[in-house]
């Protein structure tokens, strides 16, 4: 190769990588593709205690997802959308705690989240009456102290009653009517206390069984009763669960206070299940003399924990049925929602056993209050 081929071979050479470092920052860059977008309407959501059902509207320009930080009250479907506008709709159970809550709608999209809180109320708290003696290690959850004017109905944001004929239940003669019928009255508030009466009229006798709307798993439960005298009378204090779908006895029953009127002042508290029930001769029950059950007031209480079902009577325990750790619900289907129970009924397979006295009638079952506790 001759100096003057070399030469200009080196020129080009230099030429060429000139033109390549000059031209690098006018080379045409790709555009970095657009993140995605997401809105919702509304921005959020503050609903009251109760029930609620409503929809959010959610417009985005990518696929996207969406989940509750809350699923066991607060439910959103469906669980994502694509590009355009989609329609959610969200479900809120009732809230009966004493306390206010939140949750919130996570939306996520295009590697990012965007959150829509949602607030809900709960009941409005009647002040704490200083003068209620809580257990140990418990505090005030619901109670219902009667006080209300002379002759008015219970409260019926705390109860609901049963109407069921006579015959219903246990071969019972007293026809279920929700408070009164043709103004006999069945219950009412007199003087600080509930009367739940069974009383003739016509052919009939009339009385009340009335359901507590709240329920609870676990707790402590009390009521201050007077119960009614004679023969034929069978009034309760007791519990049944919101699921039925195992029907009696598998779904469980907890009776608190029991009492029949031809075995008067001795009362009783029982639980029953598949495999321990009065009507194959297993049942767990313990019967006690309450001197003046029948002429003065006396607490009945029940204290419900995982681990055991113990009653008391005035404070002192008396009967313990404890779960068994098998995880059966044929022996321990207490550990769902049960509801409360007042009732008077009036013969029966039980407190008709030896008969009745129709000139026990008419008889009043009285209830100071009714309490219930939960654990702090």
């Amino acid at each position: 190769m001759t100096f003057e081929s070399l030469s200009k071979g080196l020129l080009l050479l230099a030429a060429a990588t000139l033109f390549s470092t000059s031209c690098t920052g006018c080379r045409k860059v790709p555009d970095e593709p657009a993140a995605g977008t997401l809105s919702f309407e509304p921005a959020e959501i503050n609903v009251t205690q109760d029930a609620w059902e409503g929809k959010v509207t959610v417009t985005s320009d990518c696929d996207w997802g969406v989940y509750s930080t809350e699923k066991d009250w607060c439910s959103v479907f469906p669980s994502g959308g694509i590009k355009g506008t989609t329609e959610l709709k969200v479900k809120l159970a009732a809230n009966n705690g004493s306390e206010s809550r939140s949750a919130n709608l996570v939306f996520q999209f295009a590697g990012q989240t965007r959150t829509l809180p949602i607030m809900q109320d709960c009941p409005e708290q009647k002040p704490v009456d200083t003068s209620i003696k809580v257990p140990d290690g418990y505090k005030l959850d619901w109670n219902d102290e009667f006080d209300l004017p002379d002759g008015s109905m219970p409260d019926m944001d705390n109860w609901r009653f049963e109407s069921k004929p006579a015959g219903w239940v246990n071969n019972e003669r007293q026809t279920y009517v929700p408070g009164a019928r043709n103004g006999v009255k069945t219950a009412w508030v007199e003087d600080g206390k509930l009367n739940i009466r069974a009383i003739r009229d016509g052919s009939d006798v009339l009385s009340a069984r009335m359901y507590s709307k709240k329920s609870w798993t676990y707790g402590y439960m009390e009521a201050s009763i007077k119960l009614p005298k004679g023969k034929g009378t069978w009034p309760a204090f007791w519990m049944m669960p919101d699921d039925f779908s195992r029907g009696w006895p598998g779904c469980g029953e907890i009776d608190i206070m029991e009492e029949v009127g031809y075995h008067p002042n001795y009362t009783s508290s029982s639980i029953h299940c598949k495999k321990y029930y009065h009507s194959i001769g297993t049942q767990k029950t313990h019967e006690r003399y309450t001197a003046g059950a029948e002429d003065d007031f006396h607490v009945y209480a029940l204290e419900w924990t995982p681990d055991a079902l113990t009653f008391f009577v005035d404070g002192e325990q008396h009967f313990v049925f404890r779960n068994d750790g098998q995880n059966d619900d044929d022996t321990w289907p207490f550990n769902k929602n049960f509801y409360i129970i007042l009732n008077l009924a009036w013969g029966g397979d039980w407190g008709g056993s030896q008969g009745v006295d129709p000139n026990a009638l008419p008889c009043t079952m009285q209830v100071e209050y009714v309490r219930v506790f939960k654990k702090k």
